[in-house]
């Protein structure tokens, strides 16, 4: 008799759970969610926790008129959310933690948290107002577009996966791509890049950096005769581009090509710093790597002569360092 009213109350205790109604305060995302029979299975006028926990995606809610996507917690098995050209300005989805892919481009995000999200492969992000982002947990990452927001940096040390990145319009002064081997395709147009080393990169197969500050470029991967596209103009102070081949680029790669400027010409070896710069950490121990180099009042900056710089490593170490001539 215990055993049945045990049963009994586990299971009243359970379907109250499943009908309770998921708070969704924006009439807009309320009546996608209610249309959608694949989420509203019982065609009621409520989305119950229930419905919205069972539910796998796609979720695409995209041009909706949405300002609030509050509810988006409760749909915790959600694979593929779309919820971009809205006017959200803020999005919690620490509870999705089966998200595979986000897109939330064109809305008015000025900072979203996808440390949770540790399955996301592709993230879509372009078009808002985002002054960071945190992809440290993100490994399983793939498919990356931040382009046209407020980056001023961008960490790339834990995504080995990264295949594509477009990250351009932002004001990035400096990128680090060392640890992206995978990486196919590169837009980083109309940034502030002054240095730019894709030697180890040597899948890469396109690559727009036009739009920058550049002094210098390596483009010394081993793969450039099977490069897709290559830009490289409105750099007007680089005028040394290091390549596998330097006749082969001068013949496929011009000026009237608009390729490069007319002042920027091709080498085997520029003689500059831009390889030095992304291996800096080969003057420690293999066991730690150089993450970046800051200036006494704390900003990131390039290696400079004659300056005091602190170099941080990944292991959490610091180094004064004092290079002059």
């Amino acid at each position: 008799m215990k055993t049945r009213i045990t049963t009994l109350l586990i299971t009243l205790f359970t379907s109250s759970i499943n009908a309770q109604n998921v708070n969704i305060p924006d009439v807009n995302f309320k009546a996608y969610l209610l249309g959608n029979l694949a989420i509203n299975t019982n065609a009621d006028t409520e989305i119950q926790t229930g419905e919205a926990s069972a539910f796998t995606g796609p979720l695409d809610c995209s041009d909706q008129n949405i300002t609030d996507l509050t509810g988006i917690e409760a749909f915790t098995s959600l694979t593929y959310l779309k919820c971009h050209d809205n006017q959200i300005s803020s999005l919690d989805i620490s509870q999705n933690t089966e998200l595979n892919e986000l897109n939330c481009h064109h809305n008015l995000l000025t900072s979203i948290d996808v440390s949770q999200n540790i399955d996301l492969t592709a993230f879509y992000c372009q078009f808002n107002s985002l002054t960071s982002l945190n992809l440290s947990t993100n490994t399983a990452l793939t498919n990356l577009f931040c382009s046209n927001n407020q980056l001023t940096s961008l960490d790339l040390w834990q995504n080995s996966a990264l295949s594509i990145l477009s990250a351009s319009h932002n004001q990035i002064a400096s990128l680090d791509l060392s640890q992206n081997s995978a990486l196919t395709q590169l837009n980083f147009r109309g940034n502030q890049l002054t240095t730019l080393d894709v030697s180890q990169n040597a899948y890469l197969n396109l690559l727009w950096c036009y739009n920058n500050e550049l002094i210098c470029l390596n483009l010394k991967n081993g793969n450039n005769i099977n490069f897709l596209a290559f830009q490289a103009i409105n750099n007007p102070n680089l005028t040394c581009i290091e390549v596998d081949d330097d006749v082969w680029s001068t013949t496929n790669w011009t000026p009237t090509g608009g390729n490069i400027d007319e002042i920027a010409a091709f080498s085997m070896n520029c003689n500059n710093d831009c390889t030095d710069f992304l291996n800096l950490n080969s003057i420690d121990p293999p066991t730690k790597k150089l993450v970046k180099i800051i200036d006494l009042m704390g900003r990131e900056t390039l290696p400079k002569k004659d300056t005091l710089l602190i170099y941080i490593y990944t292991d959490g170490s610091t180094k004064q360092v004092f290079e002059s001539d």
